[in-house]
Protein backbone atom coordinates (compact mmCIF):
# COMPACT_ATOMS: atom_id res chain seq x y z
CA UNK A 1 0.00 0.00 0.00
CA UNK A 2 1.37 3.40 -0.99
CA UNK A 3 1.08 6.45 1.22
CA UNK A 4 -1.39 9.03 -0.04
CA UNK A 5 -0.13 12.59 0.16
CA UNK A 6 -1.32 16.14 -0.38
CA UNK A 7 1.83 17.07 -2.30
CA UNK A 8 0.05 18.09 -5.51
CA UNK A 9 -2.43 20.34 -3.70
CA UNK A 10 0.23 22.00 -1.57
CA UNK A 11 2.54 22.44 -4.56
CA UNK A 12 -0.20 24.05 -6.62
CA UNK A 13 -1.23 26.31 -3.74
CA UNK A 14 2.40 27.40 -3.38
CA UNK A 15 2.56 28.20 -7.10
CA UNK A 16 5.44 25.80 -7.67
CA UNK A 17 6.03 23.60 -10.68
CA UNK A 18 7.04 20.00 -10.16
CA UNK A 19 10.55 20.93 -11.26
CA UNK A 20 10.75 23.83 -8.78
CA UNK A 21 9.62 21.65 -5.89
CA UNK A 22 12.06 18.94 -6.94
CA UNK A 23 14.93 21.43 -6.86
CA UNK A 24 13.91 22.70 -3.42
CA UNK A 25 13.90 19.19 -1.93
CA UNK A 26 16.87 17.82 -3.94
CA UNK A 27 15.15 15.13 -6.01
CA UNK A 28 14.21 14.75 -9.67
CA UNK A 29 10.99 16.09 -11.12
CA UNK A 30 10.15 12.47 -11.96
CA UNK A 31 10.16 11.67 -8.23
CA UNK A 32 7.65 14.45 -7.56
CA UNK A 33 5.49 13.26 -10.45
CA UNK A 34 5.54 9.69 -9.11
CA UNK A 35 4.60 10.85 -5.60
CA UNK A 36 1.73 12.95 -6.94
CA UNK A 37 0.43 9.98 -8.97
CA UNK A 38 0.72 7.77 -5.86
CA UNK A 39 3.17 5.49 -7.68
CA UNK A 40 5.91 6.13 -5.12
CA UNK A 41 5.85 6.78 -1.38
CA UNK A 42 8.33 9.41 -0.20
CA UNK A 43 10.96 8.51 2.36
CA UNK A 44 10.55 10.09 5.77
CA UNK A 45 13.37 12.54 5.04
CA UNK A 46 11.86 13.58 1.71
CA UNK A 47 8.43 13.99 3.33
CA UNK A 48 10.06 16.15 6.00
CA UNK A 49 11.79 18.36 3.39
CA UNK A 50 8.55 18.82 1.45
CA UNK A 51 6.58 19.56 4.61
CA UNK A 52 9.11 22.27 5.50
CA UNK A 53 8.74 23.84 2.05
CA UNK A 54 4.97 24.02 2.53
CA UNK A 55 5.05 24.97 6.22
CA UNK A 56 2.97 21.97 7.34
CA UNK A 57 3.60 18.86 9.41
CA UNK A 58 4.65 15.57 7.86
CA UNK A 59 1.43 14.08 9.24
CA UNK A 60 -0.64 16.67 7.39
CA UNK A 61 1.36 16.35 4.17
CA UNK A 62 1.12 12.56 4.21
CA UNK A 63 -2.55 12.41 5.25
CA UNK A 64 -1.55 10.26 8.21
CA UNK A 65 -5.02 9.80 9.68
CA UNK A 66 -6.53 8.74 6.35
CA UNK A 67 -3.67 6.36 5.61
CA UNK A 68 -3.93 4.82 9.08
CA UNK A 69 -7.69 4.27 8.68
CA UNK A 70 -7.10 2.53 5.35
CA UNK A 71 -4.33 0.40 6.81
CA UNK A 72 -6.56 -0.60 9.74
CA UNK A 73 -9.40 -1.48 7.35
CA UNK A 74 -7.01 -3.54 5.22
CA UNK A 75 -5.76 -5.49 8.25
CA UNK A 76 -9.29 -6.45 9.31
CA UNK A 77 -10.11 -8.08 5.97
Amino acid sequence: MRIKTNVKAYRAAAGLTQQQLAEKVHVSARTIISIEKEQYSPSLMLAYRMARVFGVSVEELCRLEENMREEDAYETI
